[in-house]
């Protein structure tokens, strides 16, 4: 069945809507919600949710919280989604305004997670709730806005289960691009080196085996890998972000264990066994050559618990995704946001987001829209526009117009 939409071509905000996205906003900022504390940032967009008459509020096991609203027809199901955690601030007295504060300065909104991306949850919550009585639920489909818990730890995790519980046919990424379209991302692994030695007093070391030294030698030939590349997403990056050796402090002590942490930007069609192949290749031959090396590689498991109480767990795998810009849906919401006077680039993401599970994993339509700029995020004096936050809301209308017909 084909509706017809019947709403305003130019911005749907007036005064009343513009002051309730910033206001929406600023609560989000206010209610602190670092990893596995969301539960008053939840809470907020509850009150959102039943003050605005979405049809259904749902709060899964993880503290994942849902908005529904229902149209009047069957057809597409669209989930905005927009994580509601945040990285931690640090020392406040750093900050030129206190980063829960909310504060509005120069037209401009600070605070943790303005960009990153509070801004945009409360924009995807408004553009809903105005489209909804803009079109008097009179459109085909389903509207969908998630705020998702941990994902600055587990990008795409937690996502898992919103998307099992709303089986999309779309998802609207709300993370920063500046009004622009992503149509794809590098994925993100956390890859695992460890050697093992034999202990020994330092005074004699050659009485035991280092770790240190062992690990050192297959860092070195790890550098010497050609990293693997892609025509749009570019290079498949692995690189050293930490050592670790045991015991610690090591006083007189010769380790007989060490890890290094590599992170791995994921391309395009690469999998947990391809990624992990020609290191374990590097490994066995090196081994060959020397016995005595005992070394291992494996991806980095993460465990964090929720605010619900329960655990979340997996590891740390997220894979890349790219759709084509000629892609139908694509080609649609560009045209319906240049008729609303945006225009938007289509580029792809240069950072990690939940897509890694929607499109990555799950292979749903995905595509990246949100307010603000992408280097903002988890800096001191993080902010947002009051201009971005309340065009983006108009764009979000755009993408619902795109979509539900």
């Amino acid at each position: 069945m084909i509706v017809t939409i019947k709403i305003k071509e130019d911005s749907n905000l007036d005064k009343v809507r513009e002051s309730k996205v910033i206001d929406l906003c600023q609560e989000l900022i206010q209610a602190k919600s670092y990893s596995g504390e969301e539960d008053k940032a939840a809470g907020v967009l509850k009150a959102f949710f039943q003050e605005m008459n979405f049809d259904e509020v749902i709060i899964d096991t993880y503290g994942n919280i849902i908005g529904k609203i229902k149209g009047k027809y069957p057809g597409n199901k669209i989930l905005f989604d927009g994580h509601i955690d945040t990285v931690p601030v640090g020392d406040e007295s750093d900050w030129s305004y206190p980063p829960f504060g909310a504060e509005i300065h120069d037209g401009k909104i600070y605070g943790r997670g303005t960009s990153d991306m509070k801004g945009a949850v409360a924009a995807m919550a408004c553009g809903a709730a105005n489209f909804a009585a803009d079109t008097d639920r009179n459109f085909a489909g389903e509207i969908y806005v998630a705020g998702v818990v941990h994902e600055e730890c587990f990008e795409g995790v937690a996502a898992r289960s919103i998307s099992s519980l709303v089986k999309p046919d779309y998802v609207i990424i709300g993370e920063a691009s500046n009004l622009n379209l992503k149509i794809g991302q590098r994925g993100r692994a956390e890859i695992k080196l460890e050697t093992f030695g034999i202990p020994a007093h330092s005074a004699n070391p050659e009485k035991g085996l280092n770790a240190v030294y062992q690990i050192m030698k297959v860092i070195g030939a790890i550098r010497e890998l050609e990293p693997t590349s892609h025509p749009v997403l570019g290079k498949g990056i692995l690189e050293l972000t930490d050592i670790k050796s045991s015991p610690y402090p090591g006083a007189s002590v010769v380790p007989e264990y060490c890890s290094a942490t590599y992170d791995r930007r994921l391309l395009v069609g690469e999998t947990k066994e391809s990624v992990l192949k020609p290191l374990e290749e590097l490994l066995e031959g090196m081994k060959a050559e020397d016995p005595a090396l005992k070394a291992k590689i494996s991806y980095a498991v993460g465990k964090e618990k929720c605010y619900t109480g329960a655990e979340i767990e997996g590891e740390r795998f997220f894979p890349g995704w790219l759709f084509d810009r000629e892609e139908q849906y694509v080609i649609d919401i560009q045209e319906e946001m240049k008729g609303m006077g945006f225009a938007p680039k289509i580029t792809q993401y240069n950072f990690c987001t939940n897509g890694s599970h929607y499109a990555g994993e799950a292979g749903i339509k995905t595509i990246g829209l949100g307010p603000s700029l992408e280097n903002l995020a988890h800096t001191i004096n993080e902010y947002i526009e009051i201009d971005q936050l309340t065009k983006v809301t108009d764009a979000y209308y755009a993408v619902m117009k795109a979509l539900l017909r």
